[in-house]
């Protein structure tokens, strides 16, 4: 069941939410539906809809008929670690994990996912992907989710491109990436080109403005992939993508 899809402006959204509040955020929850049904969910680290397992629901189940087992696959943004999970148990023991986290507290509630759900599949990586190693400044917001780097942060984060580290031979290259890093899009393509050009993996990409997500576009087709909204939008109208290269 949808319970996310749910609007909480109508009567039933509000007497369907109003119990979740009762909960205490340290108790720790089964997941509910999908994939990650009876993985351990740390209530407070995320939306209810994480161990109601309704949280971006056309995603996970795109993500859960595309990604094969033997995989491996970047998370860039991780937040709190529901991708990085669902990706941890699609790939299987024969496949591999890289999860991108920049913001301390998220890193923290990540982390103990993974501990709490004993997996061994996945490395964390606190750092922000984008277009260069360095550091950069990385604005906090009231939502955990809405963290980005910002000139006007306070916060300091590392920074890494996808090419130099897998240059380098500090990771693979992946067959999947999943992107959604807050309006840094286009930095971390770019910083991904010779991966792009070279391996093909295949792109979740969510992105945020329509000036980002028609560059984003642009890139991509560039450089030969083909584009795919996830959801029942049209491609030009979602901020969820796909892009892959046929065979």
């Amino acid at each position: 069941m949808n319970f996310s899809g749910i609007s909480n402006t109508t009567l039933l959204g509000k007497l369907l939410r109003f119990p979740l509040i009762l909960i205490p955020r340290k108790m720790i929850m089964p997941i509910l539906q999908g994939k990650l049904r009876g993985k351990q969910w740390i209530v407070g680290s995320s939306q209810h809809g994480c161990w109601l397992g309704s949280y971006e629901l056309d995603k996970r189940l795109f993500l859960e008929k595309t990604i094969t087992e033997g995989s491996i696959v970047f998370d860039l943004g991780a937040h709190v670690g529901f991708y990085t999970l669902l990706a941890s148990v699609l790939v299987g023991c024969r496949g591999k994990v890289f999860a991108f986290e920049p913001l301390p507290a998220n890193f923290v509630y990540l982390k103990e996912h993974l501990r709490i759900n004993k997996i061994t599949n996945v490395t964390v990586i606190e750092a922000a992907a984008s277009d260069r190693m360095g550091v950069a400044y990385f604005e906090d917001n009231a939502s955990s989710f809405q963290g980005h780097i910002s000139s006007q942060g306070k916060l300091q984060v590392k920074t890494v491109s996808l090419d130099e580290l897998i240059n380098t031979g500090e990771i693979p290259s992946p067959n999947y990436i999943k992107i959604d890093v807050e309006g840094a899009e286009m930095q971390v393509l770019s910083g991904a080109k010779s991966l792009l050009k070279n391996a093909h993996p295949t792109i979740f990409l969510a992105t945020h403005g329509r000036d980002v997500h028609q560059q984003c576009c642009l890139f991509l087709t560039s450089l030969g992939y083909q584009l795919q909204p996830i959801g029942k939008n049209s491609l030009y109208e979602s901020d969820e993508i796909m892009a892959y290269l046929t065979k």
